[in-house]
């Protein structure tokens, strides 16, 4: 399997008391790896990885890839606002055996179309990794507009982006400027299938957290008709994972499930109110048979 494609995990990071608790970790990866899912992004959004010091990341890194042992694939979340800090991040995830690289657009800052194809192209130049780009205007202000992917998917070693934006016009419009041999997939959950019929070939996942099983059917089988059954069957589960910023709901939900010690999170995130916490739990107790 081609990289980049099929369901990799927005890994979360879980804390106990402030600290990375690998036990809990280590019980998440086994999880998905069980489940069938391809691959982790490490230190990305879902990782909280504004909050997560530089050696945390890469601890986390050499933690996963160690765990792993070449059952799953493993990308580094290598983007920042900075295209000297991205560049210091993804030379620092080659050395340190990353896969791949997942770089988001530069937040913040609001950088022109013609400043983000230069920053993209900066940190391709600088590694001999395979490159994600990461559109998310959501978290970012900022988008990659169809043009500017088109001329970033021509560079040398940019063979995939992750599109977020949840609007399918704008993946089909991106399907169909880009050559086959670049990789588009889904950063949006609820939309993640809708943009497979398409074309997608793969989804950077939250909810694959909870019903990674479920996923790994999804995008590693050909598409059949009772797909979009069983997905319209889960949705109200996947929607549950947004009822709160995320990671903040799906740690919660893995906390239900046992999987993790505690759905603790970094501040400025915060733990769920309590009628968001009873939502949650009503939903996962319906679904709970999906919940393998």
């Amino acid at each position: 399997m081609k990289l980049f494609t099929g369901v990799y995990t927005a890994l979360i990071t879980p804390f106990y008391n402030g600290q990375i608790d690998c036990n809990s970790l280590e019980k998440v990866l086994q999880h998905q790896i069980t489940n069938g899912v391809t691959g982790f992004v490490v230190n990305g959004t879902t990782a909280e990885s504004p909050t997560l010091h530089e050696d945390e990341a890469f601890e986390l890194l050499n933690f996963v890839k160690d765990y792993v042992k070449g059952r799953a694939r493993v990308i580094f979340g290598s983007g920042s606002n900075s295209t000297e800090k991205t560049i210091m991040l993804s030379q620092r995830a080659e050395i340190e055996g990353a896969e791949g690289l997942l770089v988001v657009v530069p937040y913040y800052n609001k950088p022109p179309q013609a400043g983000l194809e230069q920053h993209f192209k900066a940190v391709a130049k600088s590694v001999s990794l395979p490159v994600m780009l990461y559109n998310v205007p959501g978290r970012t202000v900022t988008s990659l507009s169809v043009d500017t992917i088109k001329n970033l998917s021509e560079v040398k070693n940019i063979y995939a982006i992750k599109e977020a934006t949840g609007n399918i016009d704008f993946g089909r419009q991106i399907i169909l400027s880009t050559d086959s041999d670049f990789i588009i997939s889904s950063g949006d959950d609820e939309t993640a299938l809708e943009l497979k019929v398409l074309g997608g070939q793969g989804t950077v996942s939250v909810c694959s957290h909870v019903i990674p099983k479920w996923m790994a059917r999804w995008f590693h089988q050909p598409y059949q008709d009772q797909f979009s059954e069983e997905f319209q069957k889960l949705k109200p589960l996947i929607s549950a994972m947004y009822i709160s910023s995320n990671p903040i709901p799906v740690k919660e939900a893995l906390h239900m499930m046992g999987l993790i010690r505690s759905s603790e999170v970094r501040l400025p995130l915060c733990q769920l109110a309590d009628e968001q916490k009873k939502t949650l739990r009503d939903v996962m107790d319906k679904y709970g048979e999906y919940l393998t």
